[in-house]
Parts: C-alpha cells; sequence; structure tokens
C-alpha cells in the first residue's frame, strides 16, 4: 500500500513539484512597508532596535521610495514624527504637517503608489497617549474623536489614498467615515486597527516614533492579550462603522485570532508584523542563532497561511529581494 505520505515525499523531492503543490503563496504584492517620517531636512536617522530602519525627512523621501517602488511592494504606510508636540497632538492635523508634506511628495514621484496614513495622536501628544488626557489621567474618548477625524482629513486632502486609525478609540471608524463623506471622499476606504492589543511587542516602534507614554499604559484603550472574543467583537463593530478593511496586531503572537477574524467574516484582513516580531529576529540573526532570511519567511508565510491578505512589515524589502532571487 503507497501511503499519502509516500506520495507526498516525491513531490517534495522535485523543487518544481514542491512549488506546484505549495498551499501558501507569498508574494510581494501582499506587503506594505511602515515609513517614519521625521521633521528637518537631509536626515536618514537609523533607529537602534530596529536595524535597516530609518526616520527620513521629508527632502530624502524620493531615495528611500524609489527603492520600495523598484521592488514592486505596492503600498507604504506612513507615521510622523513633528518637531512639537503639545496636550491636544496639534502636528497630527497640521495642513503643512510632516506627513500631509510627506504624501504631497510621494504621490508626486510615485502617482500609482499606495499611500496608507497612520491616523492617531500619540506621535504628536507631549503626553504620549493616543487621546486627549483629562485631569484625573484618563482619556476623554469622545473628544478625541473630533481630532482624529480632522487628522483623518487633513491626510486625504493631501492626497493619500487610505486611512488607517490605530487609536482604539470607541466609534473613531463611523465618525471618521461621516466626516470623510460629508467631504465628497466616499471613495476614500479605512483600515482599521481592529483587534489591536496592548502588546509588550511594540517598544521598537515607540523608540522609532517617539511616542511612548509619559505615564501609565495603553492598556485602557488597547486590548487585553487574554481576549479573543472580544477581539472578535471588537472587529464586528468596526466594519458595522465602515470599515473597509480589519487589521490585527500584532501579528506573530495573535496568529489564532487572524484566522478567527478571517474565517468568521470572510473581510479584506491585515495583519501588522510589528516592531518587536522585527527586531527579535534580526538580534537572533546578528548573534548566529537563527538564519535571518529562512526564518523571515517562514515567519511572513505563518502569517499569510492564518488568512491576512495584507502584511505591514519591517521586512518587506527584504522579503521583496528574496523573493524576486
Amino acid at each position: 500500500m503507497r501511503f499519502p505520505t509516500q506520495r507526498l515525499r516525491r513531490l517534495r523531492a522535485n523543487t518544481a513539484l514542491r512549488n506546484l503543490v505549495r498551499e501558501t503563496r507569498l508574494s510581494v504584492e501582499h506587503f506594505i512597508y511602515p515609513l517614519f517620517i521625521t521633521f528637518g531636512r537631509q536626515k536618514k536617522i537609523p533607529i537602534s532596535s530596529m536595524p535597516g530602519v530609518y526616520q527620513v525627512s521629508v527632502d530624502m523621501l524620493r531615495q528611500e521610495v524609489s527603492e520600495i517602488y523598484r521592488l514592486g511592494i505596492p503600498g507604504v504606510l506612513l507615521f510622523g514624527i513633528p518637531e512639537h508636540k503639545d496636550a491636544r497632538g496639534s502636528g497630527a492635523y497640521a495642513p503643512d504637517g510632516v506627513v500631509q508634506t510627506a504624501v504631497q511628495e510621494i504621490k508626486s514621484a510615485y502617482p500609482d503608489l499606495l499611500v496608507i496614513t497612520d491616523v492617531c495622536l500619540c506621535e504628536y501628544t507631549d503626553h504620549g497617549h493616543c487621546g486627549i488626557v483629562e485631569q484625573d489621567g484618563s482619556i476623554n474618548n469622545d473628544a478625541t474623536l473630533e481630532l482624529l477625524s480632522r487628522q483623518a482629513l487633513s491626510h486625504v486632502h493631501a492626497g493619500c489614498d487610505m486611512v488607517a486609525p490605530s487609536d482604539m478609540m470607541d466609534g473613531r471608524i463611523g465618525y471618521i467615515r461621516k466626516a470623510l463623506d460629508a467631504e465628497g471622499f466616499v471613495m476614500t476606504p479605512i483600515m482599521a486597527y481592529a483587534a489591536k492589543f496592548a502588546s509588550s511587542f511594540y517598544g521598537p516602534f515607540r523608540e522609532a516614533a517617539h511616542s511612548a507614554p509619559a505615564f501609565g499604559d495603553r492598556k485602557t484603550y488597547q486590548m487585553d492579550p487574554a481576549n479573543a472574543r472580544e477581539a472578535l467583537r471588537e472587529v464586528r463593530l468596526d466594519i458595522e462603522e465602515g470599515a473597509d478593511i480589519v487589521m490585527v496586531k500584532p501579528a506573530l503572537a495573535y496568529l489564532d485570532v487572524l484566522r478567527a477574524v478571517k474565517d468568521t467574516f470572510g473581510y479584506p484582513t491585515a495583519a501588522y508584523n510589528v516592531s518587536g516580531e522585527y527586531a527579535m529576529l534580526k538580534a537572533a540573526a546578528q548573534m548566529g542563532w537563527l538564519d535571518e532570511q529562512t526564518a523571515m519567511m517562514e515567519m511572513l508565510t505563518s502569517i499569510k497561511r492564518a488568512g491576512a491578505d495584507m502584511i505591514i512589515t519591517y521586512f518587506a524589502k527584504d522579503a521583496a529581494m528574496a523573493i524576486g532571487k
């Protein structure tokens, strides 16, 4: 009797056949590359905890984006680092802010590159929280919604293709959708950070974006890592409010949530392969404990296999080069 495993071994022995029967395929078209945009000129500042990732000033963007475009990566996700911060994050919705200016620069050079903008106040507030902070230290959810909608509108007016609210304030998807529609941007999609967990894997990002909270933490508005059913409720609410794409963040520690979101809703689903996931693989590779390229491709394939239609990852350029070999 010939067992199925024997038949599989025969297929695996031939590279072409192995590729033909592969169940999960990873393509450059699945990647979105995050970019950190900083103020000033002639800046390309390395981020110590994220080797190969930089803060880039707007005037240096064309060189950075040209590589992304050449590799066939279809989109970028922009995060802004303003020169000045205040309690209300006013730099987030300034018409001449770093992200707004970066959008104009990228679209003028590469009009068909998908430009997505992060909508959140944490990079712009002097306290590092994602919303307006009251005197008792609590976050005023409802008052924050107006500022988030102003930020989203400023990005769309600048020419971005899609906004991505990452703040986790209740009701923000519906509020932003209403604001966009009221100004005629009915065809501008929203990618919602729908299931964003209060994770320990965000540390390197907070260094990169200068967005660590000055006090407390974000556990009152980001999700408890133990709660999968709550994640499904959060995703459902964002879909009902008008989200066009839903996201699970982080990716690796929440592959079960990613799979459940995809199976439950069958909705366009993104996963964010976050800074801590990137940093730990880079560190292990630098120590010689892991083969970086093999581990990277295995990691990204697992995210795709779990149900992600698109993967936001700092590995996008490296993975694109590996796939293109």
